[in-house]
Order: C-alpha cells, then sequence, then structure tokens
C-alpha cells in the first residue's frame, strides 16, 4: 500500500509551494499538499496548535502518516507529531523551530507580529511582500533563477492579506506554544534539513538535537528554503529516509 505524504509549507507559502518537487514525491507516495488556514485566499487563519489538532481529524485512517513540513508549516508538523503521535509514521522538519522558550522574547515577538500584521492590513499585500522578501533570512534568494524567484513572488501575491495578518497573530512564533520541553516526547523517526547558510539555522539544530534519534541534514549552499534553493539536493535525502524500510 501507497504510504499517504502531508506537505506543510511555510508562512506566505500554499501547496502550490511544493509544485517542483510533486513530479519525484507522487511517484512514490499519496500526496496531501495542503493550505495552512489563513493562506491562498482563505481569511480563516488559526493557531499552530488548532491547525495541527485539525489535520489530526482529517488524517484519521487506519495508517499513520508521512508528514514534511517547511518553517510555519515544520511547526506544525512538530506539534502534530508531539499531540497526535498516533497520526505520524516518518517526520521532516525543514527549517524548522520549536518556538520561543523565553517569556519575555516570545511576547517581544508576539507584539513585532502584530505589528506586522497590522501594516500588512494597512499598507497592502504587495507592499508587505516586498518587505517580506527582504527579509535577512532570505538574502540567499539573491542568486535564484529569475524564474524561480517570480515563481515564489507570485506564490506570495495570491494570499488574502487579512488572511496572513491572522496567520502571524494566530500562528507566529510569538503566539506559539513553545515545544522544546515536549522534543523528547516525539516517538516518530524524524529527519530535520537545514540550510547552511540559513541565519536560523541553530534552531533547527537544536530541534534536531533534542529528538530522539533525529538525524540532521546540512545543505550546502542554501538558506533558509532549501527546497527552493537546492531542490535536488533537499529532495535526495528526503525520498532516501522516507523509503528507508519501505517494503
Amino acid at each position: 500500500m501507497t504510504r499517504t505524504l502531508l506537505l506543510l509549507h511555510g508562512f506566505t507559502g500554499s501547496g502550490a509551494s511544493w509544485a517542483a518537487h510533486l513530479p519525484e514525491l507522487e511517484r512514490r507516495f499519496e500526496v496531501m499538499a495542503v493550505d495552512l488556514p489563513g493562506h491562498a485566499g482563505n481569511r480563516d487563519a488559526a493557531s499552530v496548535e488548532a491547525t495541527a489538532d485539525e489535520l489530526a481529524r482529517r488524517l484519521h485512517r487506519p495508517r499513520r502518516v508521512h508528514v514534511l513540513g517547511y518553517s510555519l508549516g515544520a511547526r506544525v508538523a512538530l506539534r502534530l507529531a508531539v499531540a497526535h503521535p498516533e497520526a505520524v509514521d516518518r517526520l521532516v522538519l525543514e527549517s524548522p523551530s520549536a518556538g520561543i522558550a523565553d517569556p519575555v522574547e516570545r511576547e517581544a515577538r508576539r507584539r513585532a507580529d502584530e505589528q506586522l500584521a497590522d501594516e500588512i492590513e494597512r499598507d497592502g499585500l504587495e507592499a508587505f511582500v516586498d518587505r517580506w522578501e527582504r527579509n535577512p533570512v532570505f538574502a540567499s534568494h539573491a542568486s535564484l533563477e529569475p524564474a524561480v524567484a517570480a515563481r515564489q513572488r507570485a506564490i506570495r501575491l495570491a494570499h488574502d492579506p487579512h488572511g496572513l495578518a491572522g496567520s502571524l497573530r494566530l500562528a507566529g512564533q510569538g503566539a506559539m506554544r513553545p515545544l522544546h520541553e515536549r522534543l523528547g516526547t516525539v516517538r516518530a523517526q524524524t529527519l530535520v534539513v537545514v540550510g547552511a547558510l540559513d541565519p536560523a539555522r541553530p534552531r533547527a539544530e537544536l530541534v534536531a538535537a533534542g529528538i530522539p534519534g533525529a538525524r540532521l541534514v546540512v545543505v550546502d549552499g542554501a538558506g533558509h528554503t532549501p527546497h527552493v534553493e537546492r531542490p535536488d539536493a533537499f529532495l535526495r535525502p528526503v525520498i532516501d529516509f522516507l523509503q528507508e524500510g519501505a517494503a
């Protein structure tokens, strides 16, 4: 029986963010590339916790599924593995975070996300996307091929600004309940993938160190989005990991 693979995109992404990888993945898995709340024109945002709970309900089936999440999607995937271990077989976390442990730092992030959400609603989506693409975490995108960069921008511009604002308020790292103390409870076999150039690399390495038996793959020449910047170097270890030991 073909194993189901759930794909969870990052903030400002959508299920379409995985399009370049679908031909290879669909040859091997039953792929579910969902749109997270507040994305792809949906105004109804939700917290990381509520999103994971809803996915667990939707995934109610006899067999567990593989889960691959990037950034925001990785935080949802991690929450799913912690709160609903019965739903997850193998877990791939790309550029993950377990949240912000320090309550003072977490509140500062929540306030910053609230301000950014207000700016999205006030100034509009295009102005926000212009600002978002200048985020230092995406500095390595300067080397993307023009067609790839244009595709990423088109996905970002396809959202409803109120949906994205709601996602920041409800599912940003300032709003998320941190999971550092629960990493040791993850039962799923786990692969963590991070770009060598990612400024947030220490967060991903912390997640990998906290999950029992987790493996860490560092993708050379990539920043925060290895699946976009180095698609082949990203996909090869992911497929090998997901198919390991398959009958």
